[in-house]
């Protein structure tokens, strides 16, 4: 990967601050729904008997072991399956996060390497074929949890919903060749995961034969992989890629793996028996070493992988199932607003947003500057955001349903919600976030990290959730599939619920013209620096 000069910089300020209805099934309406009764629910699963816990209309079962504890010997292998247990194991509470740096609100800072656990959620009331959702959680694949995403309005709305933990960051992708496979394992702890939702859905009141795999950035970019890869097949059949385009993500190269291993090797002091000396290392000095920047992904042209997303997706050679792809408006505007918050920092000055085109691209730069002229913005950091989101995310999504279209089921949509929560706790930004990235989180989970959804806006979140439940249920949304050159692009905002102006809107004629790829100052998903909690 070619990472401009002064990415490291610019997302350490950025990091510093600490970070229609669907077809198918028609559940009720969330808010609709009326109390229900509280206590305990025990289930049988493949391992064992799972009490969890009943509040209204849904059941909760969490911290379920879905593979052996990644410990000791096992540190760096392929998930192995769990223990079987006798007697009711209780499951009212989440497992441990996997081991990630401290610093950022979308993540769990721990250093428990014992963190293999799902959790599901499910209505109480159940015909035993609702669709099952299984999230997959952002957060550039170095940072999260499953259950920081609270599913209960999707799960009244009428879904199973599964998420768990997997291996991030240094512990699940490190490519050193002392560490066969150990490139991909958060990967295949998913894989695991989705082997387990197969085999124990029905107990829960899902389908087992209508899985849809459901992620949003680092998460998002995770289902492009299980779309490209083989040991893959049959563990779903639909898939959600939010904010992520598999066009030009998904995995990285072995060189640059590589080199990510030899730095974290050479820190720690393991040139030696490496595979030994690694694995007796303590995990606090491997997530120093590894830092709180990096972009893992797994490496393509492996078994895991043989192909990157984009070229599986070119060559028509991946699972193709219906997808459900789409991007917000706004992407970039939070980590511009990031940087504007740091500590030290304050809202970009227009005499700085021409010197900032020019350095990311270069030769081309006078077009852009022509195209997005700073008079047309309110301020050079909405100018900055503006081309950023055009250039490396809503170009490069429509080519991704572009690509998706050719060979399978695409509906995609743009969510353009402009009146969105900011995050809770934080000062006023300087300019509107409106749809910035995970700002479509907030309308499908309760999350803590955002301010309350605002009571107005209720029924467009319902369409929202009904839309994504719904395509979980049949594979369709309310809007046209994606087809053809101008494949349809389905607005989603509480003022407009239609067609999606997004070729213009987003210049993407203008930045074709430059060829692949466009350059970006952007190696990491935003929703690892977009803001962090003040001290």
């Amino acid at each position: 990967m070619t990472r401009a000069k002064n990415f490291s910089k610019w997302s350490a300020a950025a990091l510093s601050l600490g970070l229609g209805m669907g077809l198918g099934v028609v559940p009720a309406t969330p808010a609709s729904a009326q109390p229900g009764p509280t206590g305990s629910t025990v289930v049988s699963t493949t391992h064992g008997k799972v009490r969890g816990s009943v509040d209204g209309h849904v059941r909760s079962f969490r911290g379920i072991p879905y593979a052996a504890p990644p410990v000791g010997e096992r540190r760096w292998r392929a998930p192995e399956p769990a223990a079987t247990w006798t007697g009711v194991r209780e499951a009212t509470a989440p497992g441990a996060a996997c081991a990630q740096p401290q610093g950022l609100p979308v993540g769990v800072p721990s250093t428990d390497e014992d963190c293999l656990y799902l959790n599901v959620t499910t209505p109480t009331e159940t015909d035993g074929k609702r669709p099952v959702i299984v999230w997959i959680h952002g957060g550039s694949l170095m940072y999260g949890t499953g259950d920081m995403y609270g599913p209960e309005r999707l799960t009244t709305g009428g879904a199973v919903v599964v998420s768990m933990n997997y291996r991030l960051g240094v512990m699940g992708f490190l490519s050193d060749p002392s560490l066969p496979g150990a490139d991909g394992l958060g990967i295949q702890d998913q894989q695991a995961a989705l082997r387990w939702v197969r085999a124990n859905a029905a107990s829960f009141g899902g389908d087992p034969k209508n899985i849809t795999i459901m992620g949003q950035s680092g998460g998002g970019y995770s289902v492009c992989d299980h779309l490209a890869s083989p040991l893959s097949a049959g563990l779903f059949d639909r898939a959600v890629v939010q904010s992520a385009p598999c066009a030009t993500g998904g995995t990285r190269t072995e060189a640059e793996a590589k080199a990510d291993a030899e730095r974290v090797v050479a820190a720690v002091g393991c040139e030696k028996d490496r595979a030994a000396c690694l694995r007796k290392t303590p995990v606090t000095e491997l997530l120093k070493a590894y830092g709180a920047f990096n972009e893992p992904r797994p490496v393509a042209g492996t078994t895991l992988l043989p192909l990157s997303p984009a070229e599986a997706l070119r060559t028509g050679r991946f699972h193709r199932v219906p997808v459900l792809v789409g991007v917000n408006h706004d992407e970039e505007r939070g980590r511009v607003l990031g940087q504007e918050l740091a500590p030290g920092a304050s809202p970009m000055k227009p005499e700085e947003y021409e010197p900032a085109i020019r350095e990311q691209f270069g030769d081309r730069a006078d077009a852009v500057l022509q195209r997005y002229p700073l008079s047309r913005f309110t301020s050079a950091g909405e100018a900055l955001a503006t081309v950023r989101t055009d250039a490396t995310w809503s170009v490069p999504t429509l080519d991704t349903a572009r690509l998706l279209s050719r060979w399978t089921p695409t509906r995609m949509y743009e969510f353009s919600e402009r009146d969105t929560p900011w995050f809770k706790g934080y000062p006023a930004p300087s300019f509107d976030p409106r749809a910035q990235h995970m700002a479509e989180l907030p309308y499908l989970f309760d999350l803590a990290l955002f301010e309350n959804v605002k009571d107005e806006q209720t029924g467009f979140r319902d369409r929202m959730l009904r839309t994504w439940v719904g395509f979980a249920a049949s594979g369709r949304t309310s809007w046209p599939a994606f087809l053809g050159g101008r494949g349809y692009v389905q607005t989603l905002s509480s003022e407009a619920w239609q067609r999606a102006d997004f070729t213009d809107d987003h210049g993407y004629t203008f930045w074709k013209s430059f060829g692949d790829p466009v350059p970006s100052l952007r190696c990491a998903p935003p929703d690892s620096g977009t803001v962090s909690r003040r001290a």
